[in-house]
Order: structure tokens, then C-alpha cells, then sequence
């Protein structure tokens, strides 16, 4: 098989800003990586696309939680509720979304990244409590947005961090830093259980997905440290998340408009 090496370097220099993403804000991995694969790869089926981003999204998320877990910012025991509930919503979710066409899918998604990035800023001046674990009033809590974001993740083929952040912060009270690092768990978890779904559905495209992870590696490492400077500043890392969501989301509103 040959390799066409200026397509491959492309693919991954678009993996480097997916990593990035995920080691600062614990998500928008797949906010970026499919919008990515569809307007600058060529990848020219969005089911493909999704599927693919999911995959890449897995690894490069693990790959920042090892970055994360040695600063001692994961709650292990919150992630492994949340991303327990959620696996089972991102598998009925990625069933639902493979019935739905591609373009409406995206421009659903778009709209969704707006909602919550305009959520996140109206809460980014609150510090939240960093010994943060789960307890027995907000298990069914945590328990409730893992399912509920699971879903949507499956359901729209994405990671999931930036519903998982939010998600973590409104049903545990914990600091951004925390929520970030923590939501890497869940990210990889719904992300992998999508990624199934969709290869059994033979939607996958593996040169592409190995590309994508080895530019994602670069960029994590990067992020990573980011998040945790960034995180010692009044709202900060929380505006830089909101405003990366608002800038892929119109952007992707304004390809879907063209399609009309």
C-alpha cells in the first residue's frame, strides 16, 4: 500500500490542535476532528468521519490522562461512575445517530456546542470544591449525567469532554482542573464504545485514525501542561473552552447553510 506523504502530513498536523484541545479542556477532541476530516482531510462520508474521530479521540484521551493522573487532578471514583453509566447511553446513542443523515447530524451538534459553551460561561467564576468525590446524596446525580451524556456523545459521535466537563462540575461541584482531567476517563470510555459501534458498521478508516492519534500525541502533551497553568487563573480556562466551542460551532453552521 503506498502513502501519499503530503496527505498523511496533513492528517497529522489536523491530529496536533485534536490533542491539544483534549490535554487543555478534557474535550473537544471530536469538536475539532470531524469538522477536520469532513472540510480539510476530503473525508467525504460524515458517518466516516465520526466514526473514525471516535477512535482517534479514545487514544489521544488516554494518552492525556496519563499527563493529568500524575499531577493528581483525576477523581477516579467519580470518573468510574460517570463513564460506567455513559458507556451504556453512547451505545444507544451511535444506533440512533447512524439513522439520521450526516449534514443534519452536524448542523444538531453545532447547535448543542452553543448551548452549553453559553452554560459554561455564565458558571466560570465559580471555584467549585477540590476533594470532590461522590458521596451517597449525589451518586444517582453523577449517575444521571454519565447516562444522559453518554447518550448524546453516542448519539453525535464525539467524545463527549465538552458535555462531560460541565456535566461533572454541575452534578459534583468540582473545580475545572479537576473536571478536565476526570472527564479524560469518560472521554475515552464513550469514545471507544462509539468507535465499536461504527466499525462493526465498517465506518472507520484506519490510515486515517493512525495519523490522527500520532498528531493527537503531540498535541496532548502540550495541552496538558496548559490546563494546569491556565487552571490557577479567575475563569480563564473555562472562557478558553467556551469560546473554542463557539468557534467550531459557527463554523460548522455556516458549511451546513451552504449545503442548503
Amino acid at each position: 500500500m503506498q502513502i501519499d506523504l503530503s496527505h498523511a502530513t496533513l492528517e497529522v498536523l489536523s491530529g496536533v490542535p485534536v490533542g491539544f484541545t483534549l490535554g487543555l479542556i478534557g474535550g473537544g477532541g471530536s469538536i475539532l476532528a470531524v469538522p477536520l476530516m469532513v472540510y480539510l482531510v476530503g473525508v467525504k462520508d460524515p458517518h466516516v468521519a465520526i466514526g473514525t474521530s471516535a477512535l482517534a479521540v479514545a487514544v489521544n484521551a488516554l494518552t492525556g490522562l496519563m499527563q493529568h493522573a500524575r499531577s493528581g487532578t483525576v477523581r477516579w471514583r467519580c470518573a468510574a461512575v460517570f463513564a460506567s453509566c455513559g458507556v451504556v447511553g453512547a451505545l444507544c446513542g451511535a444506533w440512533l445517530g447512524k439513522a439520521m443523515d450526516g449534514q443534519s447530524l452536524l448542523l444538531l451538534f453545532a447547535f448543542l456546542m452553543i448551548a452549553v459553551g453559553i452554560m459554561m460561561l455564565r458558571g466560570r467564576h465559580e471555584s467549585g470544591h477540590g476533594d470532590t468525590s461522590y458521596t451517597q446524596k449525589n451518586i444517582v446525580k453523577i449517575a444521571s449525567f454519565g447516562a444522559g451524556t453518554g447518550l448524546l456523545s453516542g448519539f453525535f459521535g464525539i467524545g463527549g469532554g465538552f458535555l462531560i466537563v460541565p456535566g461533572l462540575m454541575a452534578s459534583t461541584h468540582m473545580p475545572i482542573i479537576n473536571a478536565v482531567s476526570t472527564s479524560l476517563v469518560a472521554v475515552a470510555a464513550f469514545g471507544i464504545s462509539t468507535a465499536v459501534s461504527y466499525v462493526l458498521s465498517d465506518y472507520i478508516d484506519w490510515e486515517l485514525a493512525a495519523f490522527f492519534i500520532l498528531g493527537g500525541v503531540i498535541g496532548t502533551y502540550s495541552g496538558s501542561h496548559c490546563a494546569r497553568v491556565l487552571c490557577k487563573k479567575d475563569g480563564r480556562l473555562t472562557a478558553i473552552f467556551a469560546s473554542i466551542i463557539f468557534i467550531v460551532a459557527g463554523y460548522i453552521i455556516w458549511r451546513g447553510v451552504q449545503t442548503l
